[in-house]
């Protein structure tokens, strides 16, 4: 299947499935770099843009089992110094749920936001992520960056700390992250792939998309990763040894009324052959960069498929490769 993937569809990265941890299968597809001819392998990174919230719930959650932050709390109560109306009307529940109510300027500004100027945090926070308040906390989902980018700057405030570092100190180091960091737009990471958009036309033709600063996305999305790590944070996580497994429980929880999302996650049951599965999924894109992780939680199985081209729908093929897995089970 990832063959006829590549032969049809163009796809170029990586699909790993493991079992309790234990790797079933891995494999590496297509090119990382068409500039040079550079293949993927095992050394490549990918940016996993927003699957980076999902390492900014669980460091928040960390505060929440040490007693230094409650869910229902205000913004206001650890970021005394926050503008924006939410500021005592929205909770950190709400933020981790993008249910702040607020009205979103940095998605509706998206070009603006993420990709003219490198703005420093509270700049950007001020400018795009201060709005008035267009619904009420709690009550609709909305997708967005800002929420994750304001809990970011509250684990700042809260260890005194940068959150890359915290980052590091808190889950990457413990787990042997290696191949795992923070990024920064001029950073120079051997073996990091790069990403492309197509035209359409016969044969397809490939084109880089336009710059952008990955400074701007903070919590919400500035890592990057390989399908191995992230597995070592996918066990770390439902084998309960970054939180305890009643805060792994509260994470799984998920809010129907705001379309299924958990805590870093969305969590539902699927149907995958004749058989229900309970689920918990994260995606990340960015720049024609993609990444999709699914974890079955009773049977402790988990997907990694990465991905730098938009000519694969990720979300089609994950049911695809694990359905086919599943039957050869």
């Amino acid at each position: 299947m990832v063959k006829h993937y590549q032969a049809r569809n163009h796809f170029n990265g990586s699909v790993l499935i493991a079992r309790n941890g234990k790797i079933d299968y891995l494999t590496y597809a297509g090119l990382a770099n068409r500039t040079d001819q550079v293949k993927y392998s095992a050394q490549s990174k990918f940016h996993i843009f927003s699957l980076t919230k999902t390492f900014t719930a669980v460091l928040i959650l960390q505060l929440q089992e040490q007693g230094r932050i409650h869910l229902d709390s205000s913004i206001a109560t650890y970021y005394p110094s926050y503008r924006g109306e939410a500021a005592r009307k929205a909770t950190i529940r709400n933020l981790l749920t993008y249910s702040s109510g607020r009205a979103h300027e940095d998605m509706q500004s998206l070009a603006e936001a993420y990709n003219t100027t490198i703005w420093p945090l509270d700049s950007f926070i001020a400018r795009y992520c201060s709005d008035r308040l267009v619904q009420i906390p709690g009550t609709s989902f909305t997708y967005n960056n800002g929420d994750f980018i304001i809990l970011g700057k509250i684990i700042e405030l809260l260890y005194g700390e940068a959150y890359e570092d915290v980052l590091r100190k808190k889950i990457l180091i413990p787990l042997h992250m290696h191949h795992t960091n923070y990024l920064h737009h001029d950073d120079i990471i051997p073996h990091l792939d790069q990403a492309y958009f197509h035209h359409d036309t016969v044969p397809l033709t490939f084109y880089q998309p336009t710059n952008y600063y990955i400074d701007n996305y903070f919590s919400a999305g500035a890592m990057y990763s390989t399908p191995t790590d992230l597995l070592l944070f996918d066990q770390a996580l439902f084998t309960h040894k970054l939180l305890k497994k009643e805060t792994i429980d509260l994470m799984l929880t998920s809010y129907e009324h705001l379309g299924d999302v958990a805590l870093g996650f969305w969590v539902y049951a699927k149907k995958l052959g004749q058989k229900q599965y309970r689920l918990s999924e994260r995606q990340g894109y960015g720049y024609g960069h993609h990444a999709n992780w699914v974890h079955l939680i009773d049977e402790n199985i988990t997907l990694i498929l990465m991905s730098n081209t938009n000519t694969v729908d990720l979300n089609k093929m994950r049911w695809e490769i694990l359905d086919l897995y599943l039957k050869g089970k």
